[in-house]
């Protein structure tokens, strides 16, 4: 289990990374699909922002009982390199739907808003020990509430990399000199 210090520090690289590669792409092309069944970097970006507030939602109501007892075999859990690495290629659970994509500025400011509050929670849960706090990722087997936060910067660099390939994929504009 990573440090809280370094938790904090993968989210904050993560996001970054990421804000650099969206920053790229023009406001006119947000909402464009690279391809059929491809999502757009604002698709992309409403799903990362999705992911991360149910993450928060289900941890600040896990916390509101004690922790529940989990077995020793079900505290292994598949590493975050793999969630990293991206060579699993999965499905999203749920499909993003076109209506919630806006502006690109707009989308950017809710992620970044959403992780403010990952950050806030962090900060209110520092004095608690949140290792006996368990829920189940359908691909990643049991995370405690310290690998959830790390899941989320994990998720953030794997769609990091989508992020790119949409960057690369989609028409450059070019300026003329008059």
């Amino acid at each position: 289990m990573p440090a809280l210090a370094t938790i904090i520090e993968n989210l904050a690289c993560a996001q970054e990374d990421l804000l650099r590669i969206a920053n790229s792409i023009p406001p006119d092309q947000w909402k464009t699909k690279p391809a059929e069944g491809q999502w757009s970097a604002g698709e992309l970006i409403c799903h990362l922002s999705a992911v991360e507030r149910f993450i928060l939602t289900r941890a600040d109501k896990l916390l509101q009982n004690p922790p529940k007892p989990v077995p020793f075999y079900k505290r292994f859990h598949v590493p975050m390199l793999i969630v990293e690495a991206r060579v699993i290629r999965r499905k999203a659970p749920a499909a993003v739907e076109p209506r919630m994509v806006g502006d690109k500025e707009e989308m950017l400011a809710e992620l970044r808003g959403v992780r403010e509050r990952t950050l806030a929670f962090i900060e209110e849960t520092k004095g608690r020990d949140l290792s006996e706090y368990n829920m189940p990722h359908p691909f990643l087997g049991t995370l405690n509430a310290y690998d959830w936060l790390q899941f989320i910067a994990s998720h953030e660099i794997r769609h990091r990399k989508q992020m790119r390939e949409i960057a690369d994929s989609l028409p450059k504009t070019v300026t003329g000199f008059a």
